[in-house]
């Protein structure tokens, strides 16, 4: 936030101002389970805990969990021998996997079980001798994960003029994947294009895209013509917070990404009567709390919900971690 953002909404009238708050928004089971993992990890064998990258894409829950004693690192050799290390939910390839027995590591694997569900999709399609199109963002955690378990079948695309380029040797063996945390309308784009030049192309058995993913995306859509601006709480390496922008913008109205209040600029406000918020899959509620209050004590006096879906999704912690400690898995999403 710069500093004339409260000057300039104290200039608008109280009584016209309001918030549209989403549900659903923010964590989705995967997110949940994956910091209960670290949480549970460092109070069942205390610190350090080593968790290889970031364990969901937000620095606030990063950086929470490394003042509880979690160290992270970007690769595996930078834990000592015998060290336990967490798996970001993410996912990670074989060669990680294979590379962290070589180093006599303790795995702790908090990967989101939906995409654990997209990497044996990969495995059983290459089993079959198909070329897998998988539809995705390059260098994301997610996608260098999904790739590596079969890198000399799959092929990344990430546009439909992508798709338009490629050379298949035996088009009846085909079969596409995608990224669970990429734009519905897109992946519909790319997806439609790829039956079109490749009638006998294989898909997943049930959508790869995850069911937070989308239904956050329905709750923009929805809000879209109600609201004059939409904030999304998110870090900038979220991609399925980036995407909720991108909707919002694809259906005409301002929308912007922030990592809390402090973000927020004085010139998105010029003629805002009505801001509607949501947040990505991996952004704490507190973080929405803290940009209620701001916006309240700068203008924005009514509070209104909109709620598209209830959301009652939970997944059982990793089996690495004692059984008797389910107990202890966070009871709500």
């Amino acid at each position: 936030m710069d500093s004339g953002t409260a000057a300039l909404m104290e200039e608008q009238t109280v009584g016209q101002k309001k918030i549209v708050l989403l549900t659903p928004r923010g964590f989705c089971a995967g997110v949940v389970r994956a910091i209960d993992v670290v949480k549970i990890a460092l109070e069942t064998y205390g610190a350090p805990i080593y968790v290889r990258k970031e364990i969901v894409h937000n620095k606030h829950v990063v950086d929470e969990l490394r003042d509880l004693g979690a160290i992270f690192v970007e690769e595996l050799e930078e834990a000592p021998s015998g060290a336990r290390v967490i798996f970001s939910a993410h996912g990670v390839s074989p060669a990680v996997r294979t590379q962290a027995k070589a180093l006599n590591l303790n795995v702790i694997d908090a990967t989101c079980p939906l995409v654990t569900k997209v990497h044996l999709e990969a495995v059983k399609f290459a089993r079959k001798g198909y070329t897998i199109i998988l539809i995705g963002h390059e260098n994301h955690d997610e996608v260098i994960g999904t790739l590596g378990e079969a890198p000399d079948a799959m092929i990344l695309v990430q546009t439909v003029e992508d798709v338009d380029k490629l050379v298949i040797a035996d088009e009846s063996k085909m079969a596409y994947l995608t990224q669970t945390t990429l734009s519905l309308d897109e992946t519909s784009h790319i997806v439609k294009r790829l039956r079109e030049r490749f009638p006998q192309v294989e898909g997943p058995h049930s959508q790869d895209i995850c069911y937070a993913t989308e239904n956050r995306q329905v709750a923009v859509k929805a809000v879209a013509p109600l609201t004059d601006l939409l904030l999304v709480v998110g870090s900038r390496n979220s991609s399925n917070s980036q995407r909720l922008v991108e909707v919002c913008r694809k259906e005409g109205r301002p929308a912007y990404l922030v990592d809390d209040e402090n973000d927020v600029k004085t010139e998105w406000f010029d003629g805002v009567n009505t801001v509607s918020i949501t947040a990505g899959a991996s952004a704490p509620e507190h973080l929405v709390e803290r940009l209620i209050d701001f916006l309240r004590a700068n203008g924005y006096g009514t509070l209104e919900t909109l709620e598209v879906k209830e959301e009652d999704v939970r997944f059982s912690l990793p089996p690495e971690l004692n059984a008797s400690r389910l107990t202890q898995i966070s009871p709500t999403v």
